[in-house]
């Protein structure tokens, strides 16, 4: 599918006269597969997590944000494809528009797809996606290791669609989610609030 198409419902929903998002032109980075986890202030405080996947980012609302403690099964609504320069996104998006909030950088990095069938073989990362469990290590600043994402609710009874994110058991424990208003970008060291006061003294 076309880049413009695959974004036809990120952009449909925003007004680039008046957000700081990016619009997109899909320009993928070389090395590796990227990921990036964001906190969004939004209506309700939540986590968005992306993964690079062809030449858009994938992307889930995680109310609770990602664990390190493989017993966590964490909520991920899926939620329209974003632009890969969304990884970069960091600022106030205004009231009234979609998503209006401040939004953090919390941690961002390469992944590891690792999705096989159960003969062994590799399966390729998007149709591991389409069949609804997909697993893979990532390598951020604060996030380490192997995740699964799994739907377990398909939207087919006109309910929403539902996955878990689920840390995979072995390994060290890393940085779990942190308490949203306290954390720091991985980008540029600032809170929520200080991303909202700077975007206030513009």
């Amino acid at each position: 599918m076309a880049e413009r198409d695959r974004l036809r419902d990120y952009r449909g929903k925003r007004d680039f006269g008046r957000t700081g998002e990016p619009r997109g032109r899909g320009a993928a980075s070389g090395d590796g597969p990227r990921f990036v986890v964001q906190i969004h202030d939004a209506r309700t405080m939540h986590f968005d997590f992306r993964l690079q996947v062809d030449d858009v980012l994938k992307s889930w609302s995680i109310p609770k944000g990602p664990s390190a403690d493989p017993k966590d099964k964490r909520l991920a609504v899926p939620t329209e494809d974003h632009p890969l320069e969304y990884e970069e996104f960091e600022g106030v998006i205004p009231r009234g528009e979609y998503g209006g909030g401040t939004v953090i950088v919390w941690d961002r990095g390469t992944y590891e797809p690792l999705s096989h069938d159960r003969g062994g073989r590799p399966v390729d990362f998007a149709e591991s996606l389409e069949r609804g469990h997909a697993t893979f290590r990532l390598s951020g600043s604060k996030l380490h290791g192997e995740y699964a994402l799994t739907r377990f609710r398909d939207g087919s009874d006109g309910g929403e669609e539902a996955w878990l994110l689920v840390k995979r058991a072995g390994g060290a424990r890393t940085h779990g989610a942190p308490d949203p208003r306290r954390a720091r970008s991985a980008r540029s060291g600032r809170t929520l609030a200080q991303v909202a006061s700077d975007a206030a003294g513009e």
